[in-house]
């Protein structure tokens, strides 16, 4: 019996695919038919860095006194919307610190945002130490607690329910204030649609606090704002670093040379005649063969003779990070015995109330070498562990992909970068301006360094004529990415006609967008002239949610699209017809989780492989009666061109076996997922049945198992 994927489209090809994107990415360069060098490595700089050396240490402690900038946004925001762009690490959280106690003072209640849940579980520890325990709540998918504090911490999409409640109900939002950090992200593909919903609904009462290192265009955005509150919208600018950056070239010798030929190179020729030597030179030496990593306890030995660490290595891929661990040695943390026996200390404080963690397999290389490892695909408690001996100075090395660069703060006194492109889920992009900036300014801690450096490597992925542009390029305007989605379509239909959900289009920033000349000609082409684009895809869905029962022909809910707007996933209409046509199991939570587990599955994979495994009876027949089930709606979805996506059987079988409570150790080592990536699956699926516990009054008995299931998997 075959258990393929949804509709029989499995796509086995995808490593393939990635090798193959990865290799026709590589920057071009002339055939080199001499042998490869690789050589030893010696401690060397080129003299024009003395000076740069001489200026590295900590600087004299002081009080702290804040910026002119911070000051101006602190007293902006007491009298308007306020944006802020600052570099990384310049101050932002402080101002919303400040901008916090004054509310907190006049007893109003305040949210703060995040795109990432990782930078909210650290804003609302960082805000529990400042402000008290009790008057901070946090509000994630997976994480509710204090939510009638008067500060609430949390993800964008939750502000943005709940602003969908309030239009709802008729009831405002019980906020006074608003701080959207990382607001770089409305222009990220996926998620900048969230935040463009919570500007347009915002009521204009609440003001907002904007915070940003990465946007290009700030008086477009505030224009924006102006144009749909109606009120000032204060622009606070702040470009210089407060920790100065220097980016160095590392020669494959292990000599350390200037990257560019001045602090302000030319777009035509920005880099140092030693690197250009290096370029040119048709027998030059590589940090190491093709395929392979670089030895990195050579190369923190030499970061270590010029006082250049800690540092944070940004590597291509998980399997990189974990391998470069395990090409450190001890010998530096050995030259430093009660560092070291404070890093033993330390880590086993951090892991002794979790088992597993105790028994992590990267444990004794972090003890031993001092370096770490860190990506998505490890365990969030482990993550925590790691952030946290760097954070407190007690590593050398931090290897992690580009993720960690977003929002959360490790700062380290140098960043070393190896590659000059990353890889987006779909192709390898060269780095844009803002990706870059976010990587380096991790490098210098303001109050702990003088100075920071961004380190660059050679390497077949390396195109250092790019990343030198990149150094001093203006960060890229942030573009509208606006779109429409059934969840979308039916929240807006509980409170508005569509009729007045075309005005809330009128008001988005793409809207705005259409007039700004040339720059206005992304909109003009993704949105149409007015919006003609955006206004016949909402027509679109309105027209499917008619045929399928969901709304009126007048534009209303029926009881089927009241109870279905309360199903905020990313899939909410496969899930509605499961509950309409009654395949979900109503009776059993073990069935239940895995199932779901299957709707928020982001991977793909070899059913039929994953078919000839010893799968339990009572999952398959379910399963298999959900894809028959399913299968003519999705093909009407598929032929309307919405998306359907796969279902596959291996997360739902993942999520099975752990309800049925099979050891966790066993679990991540038999389902072939990274134990990261195995907590986020059961994560998001105790989140979506999470939705499911609200429909009570339609689907009583799918609520209470939904329930029970969340019990058995969290």
């Amino acid at each position: 019996m075959h258990v393929l994927g949804f509709y029989g489209f499995i796509r086995t090809m995808h490593k393939k695919k990635y090798d193959t994107l990865r290799k026709n990415h590589a920057p071009r360069k002339r055939h080199n038919r001499h042998k490869i060098q690789e050589i030893a490595m010696t401690a060397s700089a080129d003299k024009s860095l003395d000076a740069v050396f001489k200026k590295i240490g900590a600087p004299e402690k002081k009080l702290f006194v804040p910026d002119p900038f911070q000051i101006q946004a602190v007293e902006a925001i007491r009298e308007s919307d306020c944006l802020v762009t600052a570099p990384t690490g310049s101050g932002k959280t402080w101002i919303a610190e400040q901008a916090i106690k004054e509310h907190l003072e006049q007893g109003h209640r305040i949210w703060y945002a995040t795109p990432l849940k990782a930078l909210t579980n650290s804003i609302h520890f960082e805000f529990s130490r400042i402000f008290g325990q009790g008057n901070v709540g946090i509000l994630t998918g997976d994480i509710k607690d204090n939510g009638d504090a008067p500060i609430i911490v949390g993800t964008t999409e939750i502000l943005r329910n709940q602003l969908y409640d309030a239009m709802h109900t008729g009831q405002d939002l019980e906020c006074h204030f608003v701080i959207l950090d990382e607001a770089h992200y409305l222009g990220d593909l996926e998620r900048g649609v969230v935040w463009e919903e919570i500007i347009i609904y915002l009521p204009r009462r609440i003001p907002i606090l904007m915070l940003s290192a990465t946007i290009g265009n700030p008086h477009h955005l505030a224009g924006w704002l102006e144009s749909i509150r109606k009120q000032k919208c204060t622009i606070i600018q702040e470009t210089k670093r407060p920790v100065p950056l220097v980016p160095i070239f590392f020669h494959p010798s292990g000599r350390l040379l200037p990257l560019l030929k001045t602090q302000s190179p030319t777009k035509k020729d920005p880099l140092h005649k030693s690197v250009i030597e290096y370029l040119k030179n048709r027998q030059a030496p590589v940090l190491a063969r093709p395929g392979r990593l670089p030895q990195f306890s050579e190369i923190l030995k030499i970061l270590k003779e010029f006082d250049l660490l800690p540092a944070i290595f940004f590597l291509k891929s998980r399997a990189d990070c974990d391998q470069a661990v395990r090409l450190c040695t001890p010998e530096i943390i050995k030259t430093d015995p009660l560092r070291r026996q404070r890093l033993a200390d330390r880590i086993e404080e951090l892991v002794s109330r979790v088992p597993h963690l105790a028994r992590h397999s990267q444990r004794r290389l972090l003890e031993s070498t001092g370096a770490g490892s860190h990506h998505s695909g490890q365990l969030p408690a482990w993550k925590v562990v790691v952030e946290t001996l760097m954070a407190e100075g007690l590593l050398d090395a931090m290897f992690a992909t580009s993720t960690v660069a977003a929002g959360v703060n490790f700062p380290a006194r140098s960043v070393v970068v190896l590659n000059s492109d990353r890889f987006n889920g779909t192709e390898f992009l060269s780095l844009t301006p803002s990706e870059f900036q976010q990587m380096t300014g991790r490098a210098g801690r303001r109050g702990k360094d003088k100075i920071g450096f961004a380190v660059m490597m050679p390497g077949k992925f390396m195109d250092l004529k790019h990343v030198a542009q990149m150094v001093s390029a203006s960060p890229l305007d942030v573009k509208s990415q606006i779109r429409i989605n059934f969840s979308m379509v039916l929240n807006l239909l509980l409170s508005h006609h569509p009729d007045q959900i075309r005005t809330l289009l009128d008001h988005s920033f793409a809207s705005h967008m259409l007039h700004m000349g040339k720059r206005g000609k992304y909109a003009r082409q993704a949105f149409g002239m007015d919006l003609e684009h955006l206004w016949h895809d909402f027509t679109d869905h309105l027209s499917f949610l008619k045929l399928q029962g969901f709304v009126t022909r007048e534009g209303r809910l029926t009881k089927d699209g009241i109870w279905a707007s309360n199903l905020r996933l990313d899939a909410p209409l496969m899930v509605a017809h499961c509950l309409r046509e009654k395949l979900l199991p109503d009776r059993d939570p073990m069935l239940l989780a895995a199932i779901m587990a299957s709707f928020v599955n982001e991977r793909e994979f070899d059913d039929e492989a994953g078919a000839r495994r010893l799968l339990p009876k009572r999952l398959t027949r379910q399963f298999l009666n959900l894809r028959k089930g399913l299968k003519p709606f999705a093909l009407k979805l598929l032929k309307k061109e919405f998306d359907a996506p796969n279902l596959y059987i291996q997360p739902a079988a993942a999520v099975f076996s752990w309800a049925g409570e099979e050891p966790w150790e066993d679990l991540a080592a038999r389902s072939g997922f990274a134990e990261g990536d195995l907590a986020r699956l059961i994560m998001r699926t105790a989140e979506n049945l999470r939705q499911l516990t609200g429909l009570t009054q339609a689907f009583p008995r799918i609520a209470s198992t939904a329930g029970e299931a969340i019990e058995l998997i969290l």
